[in-house]
């Protein structure tokens, strides 16, 4: 039996008793006012659920963990498939300078960012901890292992459950259930980009074997170290967008939401509808 069991049905219930935190809307979107240690405390309450179902012979479904920035706020406005997929997610958790200012402006204090590109190293940090088991789900052939290998040798004694590219496509999905079946993982990192991998998740929540399943973007990248980070001095002040945009200059078009998300935040959004329509085209 795992470390961390839960023994009995009454204790199952106490740890499924944990209070969700406050979620407040930005622009429709809602964003859960957590900082990366309560984040952190409930994927624990989490995985100790799951693991805690499995002793008695009871299978909980998997919870999705949505790293909202700006960007997935606009995209939020226009598809309302993914604005459905953000409201039924278990926690959407505020990714972005942008999300905090906006929540500030409707009198709502975020303390923090909770990034996912930040979380993978905390998550993995508190695995290592708690003998979690954890997955790496995406991005180029390779990334997914060499950010496994990284983590693992920054976190001596962290579970790696496994490593694969895979894609989001539907004809993936039969070998990554086989994989994820397999190695019996509590979380699962996948890093297919927004908004792929977060309408991919919700599509597979109920066939997903893990107590969490997180997008985390382009994280396996600065991870394996293909692409560097911002340094955290431009972190801090909240201009990382502005190094992505330098080192990644094909990633303009995608900037063009920022502006776009902020005059949604200044002005009425029934007079940002005709301006959002202007500017669809190019996204």
């Amino acid at each position: 039996m795992r470390s961390g069991l839960v023994r009995g049905e009454g204790d199952l219930r106490e740890v499924m008793s944990f209070a969700r935190p406050r979620r407040v809307g930005v622009l429709g979107v809602g964003i859960d006012c957590v900082d990366f240690a309560l984040t952190l405390d409930l994927i624990d309450a989490w995985v100790v659920q799951r693991r805690s179902a499995a002793a008695l012979g009871m299978a909980l479904p998997c919870r999705q963990l949505c790293t909202v920035n700006p960007e997935f706020i606009v995209d939020a406005q226009r598809d309302a498939v993914f604005a459905a997929v953000l409201g039924r997610a278990a926690l959407c958790v505020p990714d972005g300078v942008g999300v905090l200012w906006a929540a500030r402006r409707g009198g709502v204090t975020l303390h923090e960012r909770v990034t996912g590109s930040d979380g993978i190293y905390r998550i993995c940090a508190r695995a290592a901890a708690r003998g979690w088991r954890v997955y790496f789900l995406g991005a180029a052939p390779g990334i997914a292992e060499c950010t496994a290998q990284a983590l693992q040798a920054r976190y001596p004694g962290l579970a790696v459950a496994g490593a694969y590219a895979g894609s989001p496509a539907a004809a993936e999905w039969p070998e990554i259930e086989r994989r994820l079946a397999e190695s019996d993982p509590d979380i699962l990192f996948v890093a297919y980009g927004h908004p792929k991998q977060d309408l991919w998740i919700d599509a597979r929540l109920a066939q997903v074997p893990t107590a969490v399943a997180i997008g985390v973007g382009g994280a396996f990248d600065f991870v394996a170290g293909v692409t560097p980070r911002a340094p955290r001095w431009m972190r801090r002040l909240g201009i990382e967008w502005l190094h992505r945009l330098v080192t990644q200059p094909w990633r303009w078009r995608r900037m063009l939401k920022l502006p776009v998300f902020v005059g949604m935040v200044l002005l009425d959004r029934q007079k940002m509808k005709k301006f959002i329509s202007t500017v669809r085209s190019v996204f």
